[in-house]
């Protein structure tokens, strides 16, 4: 794979202000990398898919998912991802990714699904109170079944505990210093 083309991922739970860093990166990186968003992707298929099954639209989590919805869903990304970079160009993926960063040995094979390094992970500390907030706050269907089970996504998500797998933090709980000034200072570090 071409250097030329990293793959940035950024990874956290769903609330942690993933749709913010991207921004912010998209911002900042030269060249732009294509942002390749689950839930833009994804979310009409997703929700389609549970209508379809006579699922809850709000189960966005659980095993169900996992083996119905979420394997599709990240096979595509990456994918996609691999497709994009072939050519020369970087790519922004963000999701939540748990099964990937959680998993020395997946993370290892799913870099290598992805065409290779460079593949640079960022992944967003927060806390359960963060979340519940920023949650609540957004008001989408697709959270409900997590606030309707929050003390089980928060033990699956581990908001607070950082990956075994290489990767910056950015720190997004209420009171962490502007993701723009941890972003700036990510960058000029990988610079």
């Amino acid at each position: 794979m071409n250097d030329s083309a990293p793959v940035w991922i950024v990874a956290g739970p769903p609330g942690s202000g993933k749709t913010t860093t991207c921004s912010l990166l998209l911002e900042r990186l030269r060249p732009v990398p294509a942002l390749l968003d689950k839930d833009t992707l994804y979310g009409h298929f997703v929700a389609a898919t549970l209508a379809a099954a006579s699922r809850d639209p709000g189960e966005r989590e659980g095993p169900w998912y996992d083996e119905n919805i979420k394997s599709h869903e990240y096979a595509g990304l990456t994918a996609t991802a691999r497709e994009i970079r072939s050519h020369g160009c970087p790519v922004l993926l963000s999701g939540p990714f748990t099964g990937q960063i959680r998993d020395p040995r997946r993370w290892k094979t799913w870099q290598e699904e992805l065409g290779g390094a460079p593949v640079r992970l960022i992944w967003i500390r927060t806390d359960a109170t963060t979340l519940r907030t920023r949650l609540a706050s957004r008001n989408l269907a697709r959270d409900t079944g997590k606030l309707a089970a929050f003390d089980a996504f928060i033990k699956r998500m581990q908001p607070d505990v950082p990956p075994p797998v290489p990767h910056f933090e950015l720190d997004n709980r209420l009171e962490s210093a502007p993701l723009p000034e941890q972003i700036d200072a990510l960058l000029s570090r990988w610079r």
